[in-house]
């Protein structure tokens, strides 16, 4: 009898599949508590919310929280026009900036899976000008020239991935950085015009890197040129290849490069605050127009030029958090996804962080100074968006603005610790 009911149990397994834990969560709506929050806790948040419009330290905000595959926070807060009082919609569609990075990355590891190329391969394998790369030696201020030393060894796609290689980043760079780039007419990717991808890439790889691939981190243009690599690996452009491999079959309907024009009026205002208060301004960094997602554009900088909605990004990090899968579309292998979210840059640092291939990992020293857990992944924005995957917690979480000021930072302080003190299980 008893080798029967085993021979049995054998049988119902095989035809069920054993028991494994559920990694491949959808999104759906759901109470505070479903999530394993306390709706009174959780409260505290949504009042911060409109105490941070009503102290005038924002217009508004909208915020997005994911647990156990539970949507259990998705609201606004403020205003979209502070003349009209026009809401801030949960929906709106935001400039992402560099939350658009980790697509890419998402991108490349997608193709790196397909056997396009190996992480330890040169950039010079792809684009020739990064052969025979040279390290800045000496530069004058005055009139921007420089000298150089050889590199020690080539940058790889790995180097690109960890923000190693030793390429700055023009316009938002260091002074070294911003000055060689905008000589050969170099930008931070968005709004270019009369430039191609491919064309703007080639160039940087006839300039100096800042340092020694892999003995330093910097945030620089790695990301842009992944993407153009992204073009190259699977000859389609950066746009099409977001779109067909990613968005539609993700279903992130309100992602773009080029904000299709029945979308245009959900494209969200950006403020700037000053001495006279806080106010709607057209441009940012004192020249870039911020009605750029609703400009054609064929020039696709895989660093910075998505818009999206708060639940869209909300969905593609929840595919990571289901170790690359999500509602049975799998997009990454679970050991990719490893590989992504732990430590590649050894001894170095990111603040006491460490980074992956495009995320910056708290690390267990790291998560003292928050209530975070080691391992949360995270990246933002520099209009102010920002994200963060906890896996210990299951954990995704979103909060969106789109303004510069001095109490931006303020909202930052108080929001991670609203999040974390409403988990009630």
């Amino acid at each position: 009898m008893h080798r029967y009911l085993t021979f049995l149990f054998l049988l119902i397994v095989a035809a069920c599949g054993a028991p494994t834990e559920n990694k491949s969560n959808v999104l759906s709506e759901g109470t505070p508590e479903s999530g394993g929050f306390s709706s009174s806790r959780l409260a505290r948040l949504d009042s911060s919310m409109n105490d941070w419009v009503s102290k005038k330290w924002l217009n508004g905000s909208v915020v997005f929280i994911a647990r156990n595959g539970k949507i259990v926070f998705h609201k606004s807060a403020g205003f979209n026009d502070l003349d009209t009082k026009a809401p801030l919609d949960k929906n709106g569609i935001f400039r992402i900036a560099s939350q658009t990075k980790a697509i890419t990355s998402v991108a490349v590891m997608m193709l790196w899976e397909e056997g396009k190329f190996s992480l330890e391969d040169p950039v010079s394998k792809f684009i020739p000008s990064f052969a025979n790369e040279k390290v800045l030696d000496k530069f004058n201020p005055k009139d921007t020239t420089y000298t150089t030393v050889p590199a020690k060894r080539q940058v790889t796609i790995r180097d690109l991935l960890t923000h190693t290689s030793g390429i700055g980043y023009a316009t938002i760079g260091t002074p070294e950085a911003n000055a060689i780039y905008a000589k050969n007419k170099l930008t931070a990717g968005l709004d270019v015009k009369d430039d191609k991808l491919a064309d703007a890439m080639s160039r940087l790889g006839s300039l100096p890197l800042m340092f020694q691939p892999g003995e330093k981190w910097m945030y620089g243009l790695n990301i842009d040129l992944l993407g153009d690599l992204v073009e190259i690996w699977s000859g389609m452009t950066l746009e099409d290849f977001f779109a067909k491999r990613l968005f539609q079959p993700l279903g992130m309907k309100d992602t773009f490069f080029n904000v299709p024009q029945e979308k245009t009026g959900r494209l969200v205002n950006f403020f700037i605050e000053d001495s006279t208060g806080i106010k709607k301004e057209d441009k940012a960094f004192g020249q870039l127009d911020m009605s750029y997602p609703l400009k054609k554009k064929e020039y696709f900088s895989g660093g910075g030029g998505l818009s999206s909605t708060i639940y869209d990004y909300g969905v593609f990090l929840q595919m990571l958090l289901n170790n690359g899968e999500y509602n049975g579309v799998r997009i990454l292998a679970r050991n990719t996804v490893r590989m992504m979210t732990m430590n590649q840059i050894g001894e170095l640092n990111v603040d006491e962080n460490k980074f992956g291939l495009g995320f910056a990992i708290i690390t267990e020293n790291g998560s003292r100074l928050g209530p975070s857990q080691a391992g949360t992944y995270s990246w933002g924005g520099a209009f102010s968006t920002s994200y963060w995957v906890d896996p210990k917690e299951n954990m995704v979480v979103l909060i969106y603005r789109q303004m510069w000021g001095e109490n931006i930072s303020e909202t930052d302080k108080a929001f991670k610790p609203l999040v974390y003190q409403a988990i009630n299980d």
